[in-house]
């Protein structure tokens, strides 16, 4: 290239400049490694799939499914009154609950808009170990099935709001069985591209080898929807313990978990009001999660 022609490029959008100088020494950890002077966090690297097609082709869809219309501003929520008479002295520091209960089946769901459309928030694995209430040491393979299934560690990537695999510890007592602070099972919080990622895992490679299974059960149609259930937009169901063998972060190094294990999926969506379980489930579907009524 000619000088003249290179003076008629374009300069680059983003000019590189030469790195700060480093005017101090770093500190280092007790493993002998350097700690850098400011915070590093990991990003995400490429594109996540699923969520890609939740924003392009399953929101609108979802908008389209559970849209209702209506006209007019709502009327005010019906004033329930209390048990007692709240200027009465002898109820002042009585419990005084709504007549009827505290009517949470009966919460209205919120207005069809773009920014109410139902989304994933986040998914729960838990399991519960009987043999940790005497041998604690027993708890070890969870937490390492737990890390290989989710990939998630205590303040990983550099989040301080990743808590990695937690312990569950009981916090009543139960005679001859459980006391307070008695490590029982463990849970993982999944969150972000991890949280599509193993949704893409268990319809591509778990459910499809599972043996007799339909699709997750639904309750029957006559069961009312009004129940603390049914507005809580949280889909839940079990895994047997030979599901956790299909998974391929526990098949590629099956010999390092002796005892397979059973867990609870819970899938955590923004969905509250009347119908939010069924708003929920309408979500999953359009991630090729299977539902079947009996």
């Amino acid at each position: 290239m000619s000088a003249a022609a290179a003076a008629n490029v374009a300069p680059a959008v983003r000019a590189f400049r030469k790195p700060p100088r480093i005017r101090k020494s770093l500190k280092y950890d007790q493993h002998g490694l350097p700690i850098p002077h400011v915070d590093i966090a990991i990003r995400d690297i490429s594109p996540c799939r699923l969520r890609e097609h939740y924003y392009t082709t399953l929101r609108d869809d979802l908008m389209y499914m559970t849209y209702v219309h209506e006209s007019g501003h709502r009327p005010p929520p019906r004033q329930i009154r209390l048990r007692f008479d709240p200027s009465d002295p002898y109820s002042k520091n009585r419990r005084n609950a709504p007549v009827g209960g505290d009517q949470l089946g009966r919460k209205p769901a919120p207005l069809s808009t773009p920014q109410t459309v139902v989304q994933l928030d986040r998914i729960v694995l838990h399991t519960m170990q009987k043999d940790a209430i005497n041998n604690r040491s027993s708890l070890i393979g969870t937490i390492a099935a737990f890390r290989a299934l989710s990939g998630e560690t205590e303040n990983g990537g550099g989040r301080s709001s990743r808590g990695g695999v937690e312990i569950v510890k009981g916090k009543k007592s139960v005679s001859g069985w459980v006391r307070p602070g008695l490590p029982l099972g463990c849970k993982v919080t999944l969150k972000g591209p991890k949280m599509y990622d193993f949704i893409a895992t268990l319809t591509e490679f778990v459910f499809p080898r599972m043996r007799e299974f339909g699709g997750i059960v639904l309750p029957p149609a006559s069961s009312t929807m009004r129940t603390p259930s049914g507005v809580a937009g949280v889909v839940s169901f079990g895994l047997p313990p030979e599901a956790m063998g299909l998974f391929p972060q526990i098949e590629v190094n099956l010999e390092a978990y002796p005892k397979p294990i059973g867990f609870h999926v819970h899938f955590i969506t923004s969905a509250e009001g009347a119908g939010a379980q069924n708003r929920a489930r309408a979500l999953l579907s359009g991630f090729q999660i299977p539902f079947a009524r009996k």
